[in-house]
């Protein structure tokens, strides 16, 4: 420990210190477009020279915020493959949405959280990555989202993007001071009370966990200023039970699972069933009705999409199929073929935080126009169904 260390009530009003059992715990409230908040991390673990240095990240976020040509090593097929395609495009609208507020400020998103492991680092001080992993914390608010206010999240993310309300110098002064995306966390949060749960309030219990069972006697933990009131609520009660719970995705119930099947499942059915009742040539016209609802408008969706001619052809061919099954959607088969067809480069990677902002950027960018495959050729996929479904069971119960 430093000799010099800041005297008793004298830390800044972004640090609160918590004697919690045997150890002393500072709790670092950043913004994370803040240069302010970076100099005020590095001062005191440069001069606190604590036992260990918590950061609000998980392993995926700090390697991204470390590696700038982490680009180079993504892995898209395996993203499609893994169906993380979803949790990809939220990570970028969010990163997207900070770094557009950083450009203003002058400062990217994160440098207090690479200070912080800059300093630690260069006093041999550990760090101790507190955070949830990213990707649990997206599935699970998704999944706690009601069907009918997913469509408010979405529109929320997007607008974000969209969003270019000049910031006076008041304003800017007020974000250098604020943890700016659990500011937008809570806004959401207000109309969405389960999805603030997850990304907030949970958050808080796996972090305060895991700053309390850190190694050391004295720890600096660096987290965001939206999490500081929460953390310390929650830090002298002990939520062990809750980690592994909270730390898991809800695996999909078994009523949506039958959900899942049953439709298509009556879909198939409706159809023997008229080839009993009205012959096998009616029969055959409705397969043949079903294939063209579905793969028309998803076809119709990769046009769109400006995607590649193999890409479109794809559409046409995997919706009618992909339709019948929960497993894989016409959206993933269209987009791992469009990522074979027309990879993006890196200088496309590098430039998809600007060009995600722009209507332009997504139909110019290789990158988001896959995010544009998938989503066109899906929605068209849905349609399909819906209007194939329809008829089908119209032309049984004639």
């Amino acid at each position: 420990m430093t000799d010099n260390p800041f005297p008793a009530g004298s830390y800044p009003d972004d640090v609160a210190v918590i004697h919690h059992e045997d150890k002393t715990l500072l709790l670092v409230g950043t913004a994370h477009i803040s240069q302010e908040s970076a100099d005020l991390v590095d001062e005191i673990i440069s001069r606190e020279r604590p036992d260990v240095v918590c950061i609000e990240l998980d392993e995926k976020r700090f390697s991204a915020l470390s590696n700038p040509k982490r680009w180079e090593n993504l892995d898209l097929k395996q993203i499609i493959k893994n169906k993380q395609l979803s949790t990809l495009l939220v990570n970028l609208v969010l990163a997207s949405y900070q770094k557009k507020l950083g450009g203003k400020l002058g400062i990217q998103p994160g440098t207090e959280l690479l200070t912080a492991a800059k300093a630690a680092r260069g006093h041999n001080i550990p760090i101790e990555l507190c955070d949830r992993d990213v990707r649990v914390t997206l599935r699970r608010a998704w999944k706690s989202t009601s069907f009918f206010k997913k469509g408010y999240l979405a529109a929320t993310l997007i607008a974000s993007l969209f969003d270019d309300t000049e910031l006076d110098e008041e304003k800017l002064a007020e974000l250098r001071k604020k943890d700016v995306l659990s500011e937008m966390m809570e806004d959401i949060g207000q109309a969405l009370p389960a999805a603030k749960h997850v990304l907030i309030d949970e958050r808080d219990v796996f972090m305060a966990e895991n700053i309390k069972h850190a190694p050391g006697k004295r720890i600096v933990a660096v987290v965001g200023a939206g999490h500081m009131e929460g953390i310390q609520r929650v830090i002298s009660t002990d939520n062990s039970a809750l980690m592994e719970e909270i730390n898991t995705i809800p695996p999909l119930s078994k009523g949506w699972k039958i959900a899942g099947w049953s439709i298509p499942a009556a879909i198939l059915l409706s159809i023997v069933i008229i080839g009993f009742r009205q012959g096998a040539n009616e029969a055959y016209a409705n397969a043949y009705y079903w294939i063209l609802a579905n793969g028309i408008p998803s076809a119709i969706g990769a046009v769109f999409a400006l995607a590649h001619p193999a890409t479109i052809i794809s559409a046409f061919a995997a919706a009618p199929i992909t339709s019948l099954t929960p497993v894989i959607g016409a959206g993933y088969v269209c987009a791992f073929v469009q990522v074979m067809t027309r990879p993006p480069v890196v200088k496309e990677f590098e430039a998809v935080g600007t060009d995600i902002a722009t209507f332009r950027g997504w139909w110019q960018n290789k990158l988001l126009r896959i995010f544009l495959v998938f989503i066109l050729t899906g929605l068209g996929s849905s349609i399909g169904t819906w209007v194939g479904g329809y008829r089908i069971f119209t032309n049984l119960f004639a």
